[in-house]
């Protein structure tokens, strides 16, 4: 099993966004989870595979050959695949992954989990896709989210396919409990 991990490129603020990249990885090469991200090996991106490498895990990079230089490409994973562009990055680490977690990040960690969330929601996959709150960091967003239920935008059920989690046990449970809903269940044409 490998579960694809989106996070930033840069530490963040809090040492805790760090503290909390470098436990999951710890814990996904402890429990034999093989850890698919961006390959970076600076920022968050940097922590996780740091970390996973170091307990004896599998960590896939993929990056653009675009950003090789400007994220700087991790020259000790497991494997390191360089693709052409960010469509080929985010298709081939979707390839690779049985599930998603989305770690503290900006714009492109947002979209990240954003367009596998979506997909989902869309019958693409069945694999879970979940933001890991550290410190409250998707606090906002996960009211935002409900904010659009309660506006009619998004379905509760495509609601809950989006996993929330600020504690590392929960949030691998949560991930390891999930059960996409089936397609004939939440297909509403006639609706939001």
């Amino acid at each position: 099993m490998r579960l694809c991990v989106f996070s930033g490129s840069s530490p963040g603020r809090s040492p805790g966004y760090a503290a909390a990249a470098t436990a999951l990885g710890a814990e996904l090469a402890a429990r034999g989870i093989g850890v698919v991200y961006g390959g970076a090996s600076v920022g968050l991106m940097g922590a996780i595979a740091d970390a996973a490498l170091a307990g004896g895990g599998e960590v896939i990079g993929v990056i653009p050959r675009s950003l090789m230089d400007k994220e700087i490409g991790h020259p000790g994973l497991t494997e390191l695949r360089v693709v052409g562009s960010m469509h080929e990055r985010k298709a081939l680490m979707a390839e690779l992954s049985d599930g998603f977690v989305a770690l503290p990040g900006g714009a492109g960690t947002l979209e990240e989990i954003f367009e596998v969330w979506t997909w989902a929601q869309l019958g693409h996959h069945r694999k879970p896709c979940a933001l890991y709150d550290v410190e409250g960091y998707y606090r906002p967003l996960a009211a935002f989210l409900d904010h659009v239920v309660e506006e009619r935008f998004l379905k509760p059920v495509h609601r809950g396919m989006l996993i929330v989690e600020h504690d590392l046990d929960g949030l691998l449970a949560a991930i390891g409990d999930y059960r996409a809903p089936l397609a004939d269940k939440w297909i509403d044409r006639g609706s939001h």
